[in-house]
Formats: C-alpha cells, sequence, structure tokens
C-alpha cells in the first residue's frame, strides 16, 4: 500500500511538472501582441504578399522557434531581428498562440513561395 501511495505521489508530481514544462502562450494576448506584425503577416495571419509567410495555421512550436532564431541571430533578416528584438520569451509564446490558432488559407504553396511564378 506504501509503495502504491508513493508510486501515486510520484505520477501526481510528474504530471503537474510536465504541465508546466507544456504550458503554451495565450492567444487573447498574443493578438494584443502582435500588432506590428499584422503589416506584413496580416491581421488574420493570411499574407498576400508572398515575400511575407502565412503564419495562420501554422505549428505553435515552428512560428516559437522562427521567432527565437530571428531574435538570436540563427535566422538571418534585419526587419524580424528588429521586429523581435524587444520580446520577451512569454511573448513570443502569446505570439505563437495567436497566430497558429487562425484557420489558414493555405492550400497549395503556389504563388506564396518567393521566386515563384
Amino acid at each position: 500500500m506504501k509503495r502504491a501511495l508513493t508510486l501515486l505521489s510520484f505520477g501526481a508530481i510528474l504530471a503537474f511538472a510536465s504541465t508546466q514544462l507544456l504550458a503554451s502562450g495565450n492567444a487573447e494576448n498574443g493578438k494584443k501582441k502582435a500588432g506590428t506584425c499584422f503589416a506584413c503577416h496580416g491581421t488574420d495571419g493570411n499574407a498576400v504578399d508572398p515575400q511575407y509567410p502565412r503564419l495562420a495555421g501554422q505549428y505553435d512550436e515552428y512560428i516559437q522557434q522562427a521567432l527565437h532564431e530571428y531574435k538570436d541571430g540563427r535566422r538571418n533578416n534585419a526587419i524580424m531581428k528588429g521586429m523581435d528584438a524587444t520580446l520577451s520569451d512569454q511573448d513570443i509564446e502569446d505570439i505563437a498562440a495567436y497566430f497558429s490558432s487562425l484557420p489558414t488559407k493555405l492550400d497549395t504553396l503556389q504563388g506564396h513561395v518567393e521566386g515563384d511564378k
């Protein structure tokens, strides 16, 4: 009985810890924080200019990774580095949650990849 309680307690602690580690951003807060993103990526995340990626419906973790990579220089883009410079980790999580929650209008890459004709 003692062993079962120990295992149950350990499981509860592990579940709580993993929930905290997997906590994601807040889409409502992300919409408020993404104002500067809208000029290029659109308020609905479906940019019409092919030089700007469509973020609507993109994977949350991918958006977070890309924003971190622009911020720390692993991705080299002067505009994005400037946009990301002041974002906190929470801001990035919230913005990613917002754009990933939106419905995408992208059904094919045709005409949406820079250099495509």
